[in-house]
């Protein structure tokens, strides 16, 4: 099945594509004939998922966006008291490349400017054999998951033109900021700001700072939380330059862009975004990368207000139905095609905020599910706030599950989703309980793959599983000595405590039986149909209901009585003793199931 929200991206993409404001940077010869309608998007999660949409594999200098990472291992390195005597944490409003150096000290605002970018990447040092450029060209690389490349041509031109950040880092070291020759701080500067990246790369690299620095698919610890937190800190206030308040009003995540057109966006705890297109926009940064992140920010819910608390994926489990049965009492034949298509019905059972990582993962799964399940449950009981971006998401996915010919049903005690999706046009199939949403996708079952004969509207008692040991003349002889009794939707038909009042045969409708839970509410363990039996339990001296029954709809029951049992016994004890041999034949081989069923349902 497609991906809704990869479907969303494509929508972006398109829409935003048409968008031809701006012009690609110029000021550095070799970046100056990019093709300006190179545009990708790419998203990856805290669990390292990447939806990827137009250009994400065309490689481009990561420029400015290097400056996190450079600075992130400064602080790796040294402290956060060591680099901040070197380089502050306050906006500048100015753009990138102003002199923003404190008066007296020449100390630069922050690390996302370039005399600050500049001071940062003086700081880290050679260590274990590996220059100081080595070392930060392997953490890019650690941060990409990837081995990354310098581009020779882009670090030349830089080096020939780079007259104003070559006057910076000069300046810098009149005031002792830079405390060595600037020459190779430099050379180095200038070759970090020329590392090759893609989109994709960019988006891991977002979801590793996401991940609290831990790669989400190496599992490496790429920087320690301490370094992350003041990284997205200083990204929050500074990353956008002298756009930064309105960045954070209208994205509402830490950000980095470069002037080669690359944007990067962490949501902490839940996703990274990047973004390339090369025409900018009068404060250097990307016009459609700020297009996007801001419609992606309103349209899923990723302002870091809206979604201030930590994504992790919503699945609890995933299962198919021959785990947890309904509970129904099936004929051999019914229970045969149960067995071998339960598989085909598969629940997914949720759990904490349905916020727009916990819906991801949840459109995820549905989208990886094999192509033979025909039914999906998406079972919301342990699912605290739903959001309107993850209503819209099941909206989507649904819409895209019928298509391919596949339905969702959903357990949604409080009904909440069941309206906001009925507000958004979907009928979608909805039940209180696990139990009898796993019943309605047996019946879905048995009619897709069985016979007709499998659910038939009625059954006479003569044609009862319960009766099928015995010879068809003595089934008809005891279906003649049993009365008729008929019920409405919701008449209790045995109540918990009763004496044995015969057994009950289901001609047609369905019953429900329940029992006291633990706190005191009532757990229903199972619905019988035509052709199914209940009350034979309590037989014998004594013996009491230990159920209640009540009528799921019309009802018609043929009951043999306790006084017609006793007459039979005296007037025909050979039937009499067959009767009894196969009630305690159906019955006893299902004790072991109704409380196991009992114990789940109780549990649940």
């Amino acid at each position: 099945m497609d991906s809704p929200i990869e479907n969303y991206l494509r929508r972006i993409h398109a829409e935003i594509a048409g968008m031809k404001d701006g012009q690609p940077y110029s000021a550095i010869p070799a970046m100056a004939n990019v093709d300006p309608d190179h545009f990708g998007i790419a998203l990856a999660t805290a669990d390292g998922y990447v939806y990827e949409v137009g250009d994400t594999r065309e490689e481009f200098s990561i420029q400015s966006i290097s400056k996190p990472f450079t600075y992130g291992l400064a602080l790796s390195d040294l402290g956060m008291d060591a680099v901040d005597e070197k380089v502050d944490v306050e906006p500048s409003g100015d753009s990138f490349n102003e002199i923003s150096l404190a008066e007296g000290t020449g100390r630069p605002a922050n690390a996302m400017i370039n005399a600050g970018a500049l001071t940062a990447t003086s700081l880290v040092k050679g260590s274990g054999g590996r220059s100081r450029f080595k070392r930060i060209l392997d953490t890019y690389s650690a941060f990409a998951g990837r081995s990354l490349d310098v581009s020779e041509r882009i670090y030349a031109s830089e080096l020939k033109s780079g007259h104003r950040n070559t006057a910076l880092a000069y300046l810098l070291r009149s005031f002792g900021i830079i405390e060595s020759d600037p020459k190779p701080i430099i050379e180095d500067y200038f070759r970090q700001c020329s590392v090759l990246v893609n989109a994709r790369d960019l988006a891991l690299m977002a979801a590793t700072l996401a991940n609290g620095g831990r790669h989400p698919l190496s599992g490496d610890e790429v920087l320690d939380l301490f370094s992350v937190e003041r990284v997205l800190s200083v990204m929050t206030t500074c990353g956008m330059y002298d756009d930064a308040g309105s960045w954070i009003s209208n994205v509402g995540m830490p950000a980095k862009s470069g002037v080669a057109g690359g944007i990067l966006a962490v949501l902490p705890g839940q996703v990274g975004l990047a973004v390339y297109s090369p025409p900018l926009d009068e404060h250097g940064n990307s016009v459609r990368g700020v297009a996007v992140s801001q419609r992606l920010s309103s349209d899923l819910g990723l302002h870091f207000v809206r979604a201030a608390r930590t994504g992790r994926s919503a699945i609890r489990a995933i299962y198919d139905i021959t785990a947890t049965p309904s509970g129904i009492r099936r004929t051999d034949e019914a229970a045969e095609i149960l067995a071998g298509h339960g598989h085909r019905v598969q629940v997914i059972e949720l759990n904490g905020d349905l916020l727009f990582a916990g819906a991801e993962s949840m459109v995820r799964a549905l989208s990886d599910l094999p192509d033979e399940v025909e039914i999906v449950v998406a079972d919301l009981r342990s699912v605290d706030e739903v959001s309107d971006v993850a209503i819209r998401l099941i909206a989507e996915a649904e819409d895209m599950l019928r298509r391919d010919g596949r339905e969702l049903a959903l357990v949604d005690v409080e009904g909440s989703v069941t309206d906001a999706l009925q507000e958004l046009g979907r009928d979608t199939a909805s039940f209180t309980t696990r139990s009898a949403a796993v019943e309605w996708c047996e019946n879905r079952l048995l009619e897709g793959h069985g016979s007709e004969l499998v659910l038939p509207a009625s059954i006479n008692p003569a044609d009862s599983p319960a009766l099928s040991p015995l010879r068809p003349e003595e089934a008809g002889l005891l279906q003649d000595m049993m009365e008729e009794r008929t019920y409405d939707d919701g008449d209790v038909v045995r109540r918990v405590g009763q004496r044995f009042g015969g057994v009950f045969f289901i001609v047609s409708g369905h019953i429900t039986t329940s029992m006291p839970g633990p706190d005191g509410s009532r757990v229903k363990l199972a619905t019988l149909g035509p052709g199914m039996t209940f009350g034979e339990m309590a037989m014998g001296e004594d013996k009491r209901q230990e159920t209640t029954v009540k009528a799921s709809g019309p009802l018609k029951v043929m009951v043999l009585t306790a006084d017609s049992i006793d007459e039979l016994a005296v007037k025909d004890p050979i039937l009499s003793m067959n009767l009894w041999k196969a009630l305690t034949q159906d019955a006893y081989t299902r004790v072991e199931q109704y409380l196991r069923e009992a114990a789940v349902r109780i549990h649940d």
